[in-house]
């Protein structure tokens, strides 16, 4: 099953609260035959309604390949800055922040790390040293875009490499040249096998996506958790879903790819025994 979310079946019911907006989706179930069940989607043919909370200003959410934005600056503490909108990915799900540069009235600062506050606020780390500007000044933020899809293609080959080693996992991190995976697992791992396993996923070219559930499918589905030690984000009334169509569908936060085809060639690396039942498995893009 394929479950498409397209502008069009988007309709604003709310006020923009907090910066956040709540939007109506209408889901509709493409075929019959959903591999993937969840709690509250409608039957074949039919739509399902629910409201989930999107943050307005989170621009990554909406579309991971937008490299540059215009913003306002909403804050400056010391030499962190806060904008009204961002396409700069915040440090979290084991994803790097991003990085790039910000730009003014003919100033440019480099903004070396992107993390939430503790108003959960994003807040884009500037050089050390750098001016920053004034609040209420209109600024153009600009990805290190060649790192970020880095982390695009990698944190897709991650999930990859979950649906084929079908243990539970207990730690991740993600990284432009190196990424890994923490298994709770004793089993050999046959690097080979899972090469080319991860090889023909790759080949296949299937479809990366994203959807929304509410946090009580996800307690109806608690399957779809894969990660041991972390749970996902709650409190916001929805969970975000990363969809690869016939091969995985979890909850994550992070930025992807749009088909499995973009991950391009992976190599599996050093497998480690981190413990009596926890074996760490390194991933690295071939290129």
């Amino acid at each position: 099953m394929i479950m498409q979310i397209a502008r069009a079946d988007i309709g604003l019911i709310g006020n923009v609260i907090d910066r956040r907006l709540r939007l109506t989706l209408f889901v509709e179930q493409q075929q019959a035959g959903d591999k993937y069940p969840v709690a509250g989607i409608a039957g074949p043919g039919r739509s399902t309604l629910y409201s989930v909370t999107l943050a307005a200003n989170e621009l990554f959410r909406q579309d991971s390949y937008l490299k540059a934005c215009t913003a306002t600056v909403s804050c400056v503490c010391g030499n962190e800055v806060c904008v009204d909108q961002t396409v700069f990915y915040p440090l979290g799900g084991g994803q790097p922040g991003d990085t790039g540069v910000l730009r003014w009235d003919g100033n440019s600062a480099r903004i070396v790390n992107t993390r939430y506050g503790s108003d959960g606020d994003i807040r884009h780390v500037l050089e050390e040293g750098a001016a920053a500007p004034a609040e209420g000044t209109t600024v153009e933020l600009e990805l290190a875009w060649d790192r970020r899809y880095r982390h695009m293609r990698m944190h897709t080959a991650m999930h990859l490499l979950g649906s084929v080693l079908k243990y539970g996992v207990t730690g991740g991190n993600i990284s432009a040249e190196k990424s890994r995976l923490d298994f709770d697992m004793t089993d050999t791992v046959d690097k080979e096998a899972v090469s080319e396993a991860l090889a023909e996923l790759v080949a296949a070219d299937h479809p990366v996506s994203c959807r929304w559930i509410s946090e009580e499918e996800l307690d109806a589905n608690p399957e779809l958790v894969r990660t041991m030690s972390v749970q996902p984000p709650r409190g916001k009334g929805s969970i975000r879903l990363l969809e690869i169509t016939d091969v995985d569908l979890q909850p994550c936060g992070g930025t992807h790819v749009r088909s499995t085809s973009e991950v391009g060639a992976v190599r599996i690396g050093k497998v480690e025994k981190k413990g009596r039942q926890n074996r760490r498995v390194n991933i690295h893009l071939d290129d």
